[in-house]
């Protein structure tokens, strides 16, 4: 295809996309692990996809396109089949005679180009350079099917490899399911105690075909997780997308004991226990890349409900950039987590994004010089470099017995998925307190409430204020989508709960809104964004908690040093145009606050 005439990095440097210190890190970063000096720069969260391939168009020599407004020849669509599209990343844009211009992820891939004239007829092929994102959405949104186009679903493990059924968005996985649903017909209900029937039934090739096509749409719409809930008169789908659970369709009752059945063989449970909470893991491999579901299955009055909670393996975020921090609190996370002892904590409720801070707090520090062993419940990624455990319950592996090992291990660093009781938060203070860095995580509204938690469970005050330097809490807030956000204006006195403030309540503000589009499914929101509050110990806040300090005192002393709670960072980021108000009421706001 085309040769680069102009290095990527210094044409960024000279668009103002990234700065000469970012490049030069970038560089380091790609010394001890090669890769594209894009992505790299992408992954370090110094700049965003699409300015990137802007400059790498520029480097080549291309054309950049942005699919959302481009222009698209149908008769160009039906000339590439969807299954070559999806496999080399490419869109076709238009055709004219013998030329075929089409919309490429990788401009040095000659099969891409091969595939092409051989199955689009085409002498001539030109290409233009556009983003993955913007690729996929495009074949999604233009080929009928949306679906797979052929890929492969292999759950390791189970003998049955079908190739799900198309899903052009939730519309099309409700008429592709609708078919199934139509073929597998009204057969009689599966008896509470046919083990064998129940097998049977999960095994028709209907039943496969739906619960294939429920987790892969699951996984093109970028859920977090599945919910397959029984009621009284049917069975509902929903994806867990941004944070906020959406319906994807409802599914007559008879489908329900197959669809459980089939989800269960397929996660290695007992299909014959009814009765109990039972936990499975799906592993999958779709679109070349690895997801680990992870499963659980409870009994209802109505009948078992089942939750999938989906890990892409290949989604580590790299650096603290990506997170959502402002420069001053990554600058004072970068300094607490550089100390050689004392314990670091992540707060905040289930689904926050501790796990992820964590894991890229493990990724800043990671290098050949420390010893990194983590306990976790379960290991959700895995971290080149560090010594990861999970814990075992039923062999006697739990979090405290796991601590107690690890400080015959030599270790610098130790991360302990989460402090549930005293006994391994004693573990923990003890490491902290012998020349270790710990870091945790807790779940506690604020970071002030962090200290107050570990004091309750059982930990006495003074080695809590001994061990704790510092505390991050922090929440997920749904980002405005960047295709359809658009401007508009508030009285500043609409903001004065966040803490804005104005001289005039009456003075207009510019804020940002989704109208709605395609892209984010009609929602404004595309993407999610972390907002924070850090608490930093100091001698006047260890003192407070020697003392057994009311929480609004450490409150109060946390602010005087400097802590901006959640409501004022997620302000910070209201103004900046990345969230909206309504999204940081939703996901900070707690009665008392």
């Amino acid at each position: 295809m085309a040769t680069a005439r102009k290095d990527l990095g210094e044409v960024l440097v000279a668009r103002g996309i990234i700065t000469p210190e970012q490049l030069a890190q970038a560089r380091e970063v790609q010394r001890s692990a090669p890769g594209d000096i894009g992505r790299i720069i992408i992954d370090l969260g110094f700049a965003e996809e699409k300015p990137v391939t802007e400059a790498r168009a520029e480097t080549l020599g291309l054309q950049f396109v942005d699919l959302a407004t481009q222009r698209v020849d149908p008769s160009a669509v039906s000339a590439v089949p969807e299954q070559v599209a999806r496999r080399h990343k490419v869109f076709p844009i238009s055709k004219n005679g013998s030329k075929l211009i089409v919309a490429v992820v990788n401009p040095n891939d000659p099969v891409a180009i091969q595939d092409l004239r051989l199955t689009s007829g085409a002498q001539q092929i030109a290409i233009a350079l556009a983003t993955e994102d913007d690729v996929m959405e495009a074949i999604d949104r233009h080929y009928k099917s949306g679906g797979s186009g052929g890929t492969e679903v292999v759950p390791m493990g189970d003998t049955s490899t079908p190739t799900p059924p198309g899903g052009g968005g939730l519309a099309g996985l409700s008429a592709d399911i609708r078919k199934d649903i139509a073929s597998y017909g009204a057969r009689e209900e599966i008896a509470e105690e046919d083990t064998e029937s129940a097998v049977k039934g999960a095994e028709e090739a209907p039943i496969i075909r739906i619960a294939h096509t429920i987790i892969i749409q699951a996984i093109k719409d970028n859920a977090s997780d599945i919910h397959v809930e029984p009621d009284r008169r049917g069975v509902r789908v929903r994806y867990r997308i941004d944070g906020v659970l959406h319906e994807v369709m409802p599914l007559p009752k008879y489908i329900d004991k197959p669809l459980v059945s089939r989800l269960k063989i397929m996660s290695s449970m007992d299909i014959a226990e009814r009765r109990i909470p039972q936990d499975g893991r799906i592993p999958i491999r779709w679109d070349n890349k690895d997801y680990d579901l992870r499963v659980s299955c409870l009994p209802t009055i109505y009948g078992e409900k089942i939750v999938m909670r989906i890990l892409d393996k290949s989604n580590v975020l790299i650096g603290l950039n990506k997170l959502g921090f402002t420069p001053e609190v990554q600058a004072q996370v970068e300094e607490l987590v550089s100390q050689p002892n004392g314990m670091f904590l992540s707060t905040g409720p289930t689904g926050s994004g501790k796990t992820t801070t964590q894991y890229s707090i493990l990724h800043k520090l990671n290098s050949p010089e420390k010893n990194i062993i983590t306990i976790e419940d379960p290991v959700e990624y895995q971290l080149s470099g560090i010594s990861q455990v999970q814990v075992h319950k039923k062999a006697g592996l739990t979090f405290a017995s796991a601590l107690r090992s690890f400080l015959r291990q030599d270790p610098d660093i130790i991360m302990v998925g989460e402090m549930r009781d005293l006994e391994t938060a004693s573990i923990a203070v003890e490491a902290s307190l012998t020349g270790h860095l710990v870091l945790s995580t807790l779940h506690t509204n604020d970071a002030p409430s962090a200290v107050i938690r570990m004091i309750d469970m059982g930990v006495e005050p003074y080695l809590v204020s001994a061990t704790v330097i510092g505390v991050l809490a922090q929440r997920l807030g749904r980002r405005i989508c960047a295709k359809c956000k658009k401007p508009y204006e508030v009285p500043a006195g609409e903001l004065r709960r966040f803490g804005f403030k104005t001289a005039n309540p009456d003075e207009m503000v510019t804020l940002w809104r989704g109208e709605g589009c395609e892209a984010c499914r009609n929602t404004g929101y595309k993407g999610r964004i972390g907002i924070y509050e850090l608490m930093t110990v100091n001698d006047e806040i260890a003192e407070l908690i020697v003392r057994h300090a009311p929480l609004a005192d450490i409150r109060e002393a946390a602010k005087a040093n400097g802590m901006r709670e959640l409501r004022e960072d997620g302000l910070e980021k209201v103004l900046q145009g990345i969230t909206t108000p309504d999204e940081v009421m939703r996901v900070v706001f707690t009665a008392g606050h």
